[in-house]
């Protein structure tokens, strides 16, 4: 099978990376004006879907708003992620300021994800640093020695209504609301201002237009929002072929390389998630702003991957669910059933 992620440079990897560094400079009117121009359809959308509501319309209009609102929230969602990273403003104290508000829209404590993040930054592709800001992923090896309890958890987190559907949802709304074992003083407090400010929101909305209307709102938005933004992650590192090694034979350059996906999508959804499909060059440099990675691209023509992942691919991956060691690569739950029999 020939490797999606080989990639020939003219120049060695190491040196590549290093030539992208201009392309982290972060400017300040195409951070604003990316904030403007999907900030302000999605407030207004959400005031179409109240109305739509209050006047009475059928139920089915609401819920095809909330398929665009879902949209521009998760346009939100990626500039809060780059404030998490510091590269989508010139001021850092802006920066703390917008991605602190983005993520209280976004149901996403600033702090802790921030730190989470990075974890994941440092240790995508690591077999044995697993745990911190990714998606579970077992090997063949560990499935095969789990117990049946750990099993069926594994099996129902990976099933496609609990990753896109439910799981979402439950991430968001509820899980992110929890401080995690990990966490110290400044994601502890991140967590519970985020809460008390979603809190006020809810509290708010309760007064005005009625806690029904707020959650006929906000629930589908999130639903949309959640389930595209999981995919998102969820196909950037999970794929075949893909890139997992124990630490001592884990190197960042192949993870980000090899590990992380070039996403190549139509142009309006490449709007909608703000460039992130070009992840295999945002885990080279994640302090490149999503609004800078077409350029590092086009400068770069040796990173258009020759075999880019599609959304057929994409698609297709759902069903990958285990990493064989022995093979190298990620394989299916049925794959695995017949290697066992």
């Amino acid at each position: 099978m020939t490797d999606t992620h080989e990639v020939t440079h003219d120049v060695p990897t190491r040196e590549l990376v290093d030539k992208l560094k201009p392309f982290e400079k972060p400017s300040r009117a195409r951070a604003w004006w990316q904030l403007a121009n999907t900030l302000v359809p999605y407030l207004g959308l959400l005031v179409l879907m109240f109305f739509s509501i209050r006047t009475g319309q059928p139920y089915w209009l609401t819920l095809l708003l909330a398929v665009p609102a879902g949209a521009f929230l998760l346009r939100l969602f990626i500039m809060f992620h780059d404030c998490c990273h510091g590269s989508f403003l010139p001021s850092q104290a802006a920066m703390r300021t917008v991605g602190s508000a983005l993520g209280v829209l976004a149901f996403t404590p600033y702090g802790e994800w921030r730190h989470s993040h990075g974890v994941h930054h440092s240790t995508a592709g690591n077999l044995d640093r697993r745990g911190i800001g990714d998606v579970w992923t077992m090997t063949v090896q560990e499935y095969e020695e789990a117990s049946r309890w750990t099993r069926l958890k594994y099996r129902v987190y990976r099933h496609p209504l609990a990753m896109f559907g439910i799981g979402p949802l439950a991430l968001f709304i509820v899980f992110q609301r929890i401080v995690p074992g990990h966490a110290k003083k400044r994601q502890i407090r991140s967590v519970h201002l985020t809460n008390l400010a979603i809190v006020g929101i809810v509290s708010v909305a309760w007064l005005t237009i009625g806690l029904p209307t707020y959650l006929a709102i906000q629930l589908p938005v999130m639903a949309v929002a959640g389930a595209a933004g999981i995919w998102l992650f969820y196909v950037q590192h999970q794929f075949d072929p893909s890139y997992w090694a124990r630490t001592d034979d884990w190197e960042s350059l192949d993870a980000a390389l090899h590990g992380s996906s070039y996403y190549k999508l139509p142009a309006i959804l490449r709007w909608f998630s703000a460039n992130i499909g070009l992840h295999h060059i945002h885990h080279l440099r994640p302090r490149i702003p999503n609004y800078n990675l077409p350029a590092a691209l086009k400068a770069f023509p040796q990173l258009e991957l020759s075999e880019p992942l599609t959304i057929g691919r994409s698609v297709r991956s759902v069903h990958l669910n285990l990493w064989d060691e022995a093979r190298g690569r990620l394989v299916s739950f049925r794959q695995v059933a017949r290697m066992a029999g």
